[in-house]
């Protein structure tokens, strides 16, 4: 295949990481809209991607791949994404039918209580059919195969997790000199991106069911991702901007008189806190603590140790994400708030964090685009500087 190259190859090679977080990824969207519009202001970058290197976990695996699939332009790819959460609703995601919702929760009493007569647990607590076919809608390999071929789009990768190796997988498809690689239980594998790839690296565990791909199971891709930036690194970046989807607001600690037993669904909601973003945490500190022990070495040295200093940027929430929810979380349909209800998954503070990941409805999508647009701009001048972007 002919590779064309970049218009600028001396340009740093910037990644963009979008982590996991449910319906939260429409945050995602809000920065990504504000950035499109900066580069609109650049006289030389109006129409072009300043992400070559696009990696993405779950929700965040979904936006990468609409991202990818219009590579040549982010404005066009965003427009796509904006349009696509604008949109959405629950019954988009998963089935919210009484006869679904309910049918599931029953095989799940049954076969606790029942299994001795033959009851067998269902997959998943939520049937995800309807996101399969979104998808096929939205994703458009072409383009993916079109960006690459002429160097808009140097790399996509998406993070899935294997159930039978217990392995993290990161998905590529990319320029022909990456090669695959192999680290612990991290693997890189080339493969042509489709709707199956995004459905495994957004399967959350028990709450969809897991994906087949060859001869394993995979599930969301935050469950065995402990090193998520090692993706878009071993895909070739040099800088690295991260979009989160947890708030940076920190919980008080509760008090003595409202302590209480944490419910099914509070628990079930920290797990996913964890499973997408404390190794993210975790890993943005650490490539901060190994720029500072590699620029004390020479440059010599570094050339010999094939070492390079990764620079990092990371924007998230400036409002608790629990509390937006908290708002609309009348949207959230029936059937499901009910079953929500049986978790303790339903209130305020910590019992809303479960819900804040299944809220697929159009007023809790759009209030986190407005905020991640918002807090775009309140950031303008760093992303800029970050970016390479120079507006008027």
């Amino acid at each position: 295949m002919n590779i064309d190259q970049p218009v600028n190859p001396a340009i740093p090679r910037i990644a963009l990481e979008l982590p996991g977080g449910g319906a939260r990824g429409a945050y995602q969207v809000g920065v990504l809209k504000a950035i499109a519009e900066f580069i609109r202001d650049d006289d030389d970058l109006q129409h072009s991607n300043p992400f070559p290197i696009i990696t993405g976990t779950s929700a965040g695996a979904i936006n990468a791949g609409v991202l990818a699939s219009h590579g040549h332009s982010l404005s066009a790819g965003v427009q796509r994404l904006e349009h696509f959460w604008n949109q959405m609703q629950s019954e988009h995601i998963f089935k919210t039918d009484l006869r679904t919702v309910f049918g599931n929760s029953l095989r799940w009493f049954c076969s606790m209580y029942l299994g001795f007569f033959g009851f067998s647990p269902p997959r998943s607590l939520l049937d995800n059919a309807p996101l399969s076919k979104l998808l096929a809608n939205q994703l458009d390999t072409g383009g993916i195969n079109a960006a690459i071929k002429s160097g808009a789009l140097h790399a996509v990768a998406v993070d899935a997790s294997g159930y039978s190796r217990s392995s993290a997988i990161s998905y590529f498809q990319g320029h022909p000199d990456i090669m695959p690689w192999k680290s612990g239980r991290r693997e890189g594998l080339r493969t042509a991106l489709s709707v199956k790839h995004l459905m495994a690296s957004s399967a959350l565990p028990l709450i969809f069911p897991a994906v087949r791909i060859g001869n394993e199971y995979f599930g969301d891709g935050g469950l065995r991702e402990t090193a998520p930036l090692s993706t878009s690194i071993h895909l070739g970046a040099e800088k690295i901007l991260v979009i989160s989807t947890r708030d940076t607001q920190q919980d008080d600690e509760p008090l003595g008189e409202t302590l209480h037993y944490p419910s099914l669904g509070e628990i079930a909601g920290s797990l996913l806190d964890t499973i997408f973003l404390d190794n993210l945490g975790e890993d943005l500190d650490r490539v901060q603590r190994l720029n500072t022990s590699i620029k004390r070495l020479s440059k010599t040295d570094r050339e010999e140790l094939n070492l390079r200093c990764i620079e990092t940027l990371s924007i998230a929430p400036s409002k608790d994400i629990r509390e937006i929810a908290y708002e609309h979380s009348h949207e959230v349909p029936s059937t499901v708030r009910f079953m929500m209800r049986r978790f303790g998954a339903s209130g305020d503070g910590n019992r809303i964090r479960l819900p804040s990941y299944l809220l697929f409805e159009p007023g809790f999508c759009r209030a986190l685009i407005a905020l991640g647009y918002q807090d775009a701009h309140d950031r303008r001048p760093e992303l800029e500087t970050f970016l390479g972007i120079n507006s008027a």
